[in-house]
């Protein structure tokens, strides 16, 4: 996701032209409403696949730099990926009762939305939105406290 960037592209025309069920549809529906309620940002597109939410500037110690969503998803013809995950200690404790669902590198892959449990995916989105919002310029706009 480090190239990718944001783009003019309608999220609801993608929606609807990119998912392959109807339960798809509806799934990306509700993450799209849950991911604006918990950053107050927009949904915008990121690259031709990937829906995000606000934005953080992010720069390493080998210098390299870019922007990403703070919280995004893409509802791929297999499976969901949810960028949500930021490595913290909580975030790691909340994994244990996420649900059925993958870790990738820093992605979380799940079928249906059906699969996770929705409070703890929003805790694990509050977490993730606290720690950008400490080690990076963000958009982040409110900083939760659990």
């Amino acid at each position: 996701m480090a190239k990718t960037v944001e783009t003019n592209a309608d999220v609801y025309a993608f929606i609807d032209s990119f998912c392959n069920t109807e339960q798809k549809k509806k799934d990306s529906l509700e993450l799209l409403s849950i991911l604006k309620d918990l950053t107050g940002e927009e949904p915008k597109m990121w690259g031709p696949t990937i829906i995000g939410f606000g934005s953080y500037h992010y720069k390493y110690k080998s210098g390299h730099e870019g922007d990403a969503p703070i919280l995004g998803f893409s509802p791929r013809k297999a499976q969901f990926s949810l960028y949500i995950y930021s490595k913290t200690e909580k975030s790691d404790a909340l994994l244990a009762d996420l649900g059925k669902f993958k870790m990738g590198k820093a992605c979380i892959y799940m079928n249906k939305l059906a699969d996770i449990n929705i409070p703890v995916f929003k805790e694990l989105c509050i977490e993730s939105i606290n720690y950008i919002a400490e080690h990076n310029e963000c958009s982040c706009r409110k900083t939760y406290h659990n």
